[in-house]
């Protein structure tokens, strides 16, 4: 029995797995990093011996309903045939020829594949769930979807409430006496008052804080979303972007990148918990635990896109929510499931943040982004769901 397994077989076993991990993919199963790493640490820890082995080791990880279920059947069928727990054949049994010279190990035994994986994981395998098959992907944006985005940018200006700058400039609005000014025109005139100069605080741009849900119940939705982040980022000079899943993670930088497309993918080295669990309370208590963050939504207009299912305990969504409200100028919630006119927040969590809100609306698409922008961020008072 060889003890090595050839270079050249270990690279195709490396690649077969891979192409059965893009093949999940392509056939609608995107499966993210965490997961695709439990696939492979289980393959590494329990050596399967038999296609059937292998197949409960990737159903065990890999899907997370039963449509993907279906899907994970159907390809691993198309890559490793019909899985079935044979018996193993090992160096203790005849070979049916009864010649004991040959091999009596075959592809697939427990003894063949320990030396790959042990080779494989060598190789590679074991970090296999960062790479590029197991982060999310984004499918191009639609024709239709680029006009909409223009007419985001195109509101978004009129949109966002401004802010007063705390610097003050010499203007002709009267709300400050140039005290300074008056003093240094009165010496051309042998201290005479001829004309009263006046400051003020001109109108700037407020900042735009946007927190973006990513997590597995927020996979239609999360697309447009970042759609829509994008166009935040580049018509705003001072918006701020974060996403959240199972951990907090600012993408105002990827989101920089002049195509909405290029911007998206680049989202891919940097989001890492797309598409998997929900975990809202510690994701915003990190945020607000970190100072610097924290600044961000001082006077800003928070917007907090998610369908707000949190689970188990609701204790730190709702004590973070509540800081929010009390740092933001406007504390918005845009949730797809208020786009249902029968939507009533009566969830755990959305009922007990439901009064630190300004204001929760039904926004699933870009379509309804843009309808929100339009009714610019309306009060708590005719918009909040109560």
């Amino acid at each position: 029995m060889p003890t090595t397994v050839e270079p050249p077989l270990v690279a195709r076993t490396r690649e077969h797995l891979f192409g059965f991990l893009r093949g999940l993919h392509t056939a609608g199963l995107r499966v993210p990093a965490d997961k695709q790493g439990a696939f492979f640490a289980g393959i590494d820890t329990l050596a399967p011996a038999t296609t059937g082995q292998l197949y409960w080791i990737g159903a065990a990880t890999l899907p997370a309903s039963e449509p993907d279920q279906r899907v994970y059947d159907e390809v691993f069928r198309r890559f490793f045939g019909v899985p079935e727990d044979g018996l193993v054949v090992t160096e203790d049994v005849p070979a049916p020829n009864g010649d004991e010279d040959e091999p009596t190990a075959m592809p697939g035994s427990r003894d063949t594949d320990e030396a790959l994986l042990d080779q494989a994981g060598a190789d590679g395998l074991a970090a296999s769930g960062l790479s590029p098959d197991g982060v999310k992907r984004f499918a191009p944006t639609a024709p239709h979807a680029h006009g909409t985005l223009a007419e985001i940018r195109r509101e978004l200006p009129r949109a966002v409430p401004p802010t007063r700058s705390r610097r003050r400039r010499p203007g002709g609005r009267r709300e400050e006496l140039d005290l300074r000014a008056i003093y240094l025109a009165s010496r051309h005139t042998y201290g005479e008052i001829t004309r009263l100069r006046w400051r003020h605080r001109p109108a700037r741009e407020r900042r735009v804080l946007l927190l973006v849900d990513v997590s597995g119940s927020m996979k239609q939705h999360s697309p447009d979303y970042l759609r829509f982040a994008h166009a935040v980022v580049a018509t705003c000079q001072r918006a701020e972007v974060f996403t959240f899943g199972t951990r907090l993670t600012r993408v105002t930088p990827a989101l920089r990148a002049s195509d909405v497309d290029a911007a998206l993918a680049s989202l891919a080295e940097v989001v890492l918990d797309a598409d998997g669990g929900t975990l809202i309370g510690p994701s915003l208590a990190e945020f607000l635990g970190n100072a610097h963050h924290a600044a961000m939504a001082r006077g800003a207009l928070v917007v907090v896109l998610s369908d707000g299912l949190e689970r188990g305990d609701c204790t730190a969504m709702v004590a973070a929510t509540r800081r929010l409200s009390l740092l933001a100028h406007r504390l918005c919630w845009w949730s797809p499931l208020a786009c249902d006119p029968s939507y009533r927040p009566v969830t755990r969590g959305m009922s007990a943040v439901l009064g630190h809100l300004d204001a929760l609306t039904g926004v699933r698409d870009l379509d309804t982004a843009l309808a929100a922008l339009r009714a610019k961020f309306t009060s708590r008072r005719d918009h909040v769901l109560r």
